[in-house]
């Protein structure tokens, strides 16, 4: 068995590192090395006779992630494995979005790195123990992550965020105003303001995208 794997890092000593760990094993074959995305693609065009790629997920010019989506729509016999410091929830949803075989972390050591290599050309996911809970919670609740990414930068002053809670709890605007100890005018302009900077048109629509966005509980 001679496997064909390819390593993409933009840090050379952890090139090395994980050529020495595969250098342990015969069935291992390392055939070339890119240190980024677009590097990676441009090689793959002279040399796609590739059975595996271990892809780091920070890069320049063209990350891991955005590589691993545009190498399986191109090739999508060869597998790939994210391999990483990072273990957070994004990461590992986003690279598994963007069709990842596998996700491991860096300090992995050779025995190991070796085993998930073999299990992912068997058609399995390789994945460290951390990264497999994250992803079942993942899987569990993925709206989270999603909300997340949909959460839009809305800055709304500590004020507006207080006017905001009052108005979640059916307070009127006098009520507001009396709590605050402000003019209902000022509650008004308030309001005003928040509708805008949320884009909305009217209560309603304003609480529920403050709750989307976690500006209220």
């Amino acid at each position: 068995m001679n496997i064909k794997i390819a390593i993409v890092d933009d840090n050379a000593f952890l090139i090395n590192t994980v050529k020495e760990k595969l250098s342990f094993f015969e069935d291992l074959n390392f055939k070339f090395s890119a240190t980024d995305g677009s590097d990676l693609l441009a090689k793959l065009e002279d040399n796609r006779n590739i059975d595996l790629i271990l892809m780091d997920i920070e890069m320049p010019i063209l990350n891991g992630i955005e590589a691993t989506e545009i190498v399986k729509q191109k090739y999508p016999h060869i597998k790939i494995i994210m391999l990483t410091v990072f273990d957070n929830d994004e990461n590992i949803f986003k690279s598994i979005k963007a069709g990842a075989d596998g996700y491991l972390l860096k300090e992995i050591n050779a025995q190991d790195l070796h085993d998930g290599i073999i299990e992912t050309l068997n058609g399995g996911a390789a994945m460290n123990p951390s990264i497999a809970l994250k992803t079942l919670k993942l899987l569990r609740n993925p709206l989270s992550i999603e909300n997340r990414e949909e959460q839009e930068d809305i800055k709304l002053t500590a004020r507006e965020v207080e006017v905001l809670e009052h108005l979640s709890k059916g307070l009127s605007y006098n009520a507001i105003a009396e709590n605050l100890i402000l003019s209902t005018g000022t509650v008004r302009k308030h309001i005003e303001n928040i509708y805008k900077k949320l884009q909305v048109h009217n209560k309603i629509e304003a609480l529920q995208k403050a709750k989307k966005n976690n500006l209220i509980p």
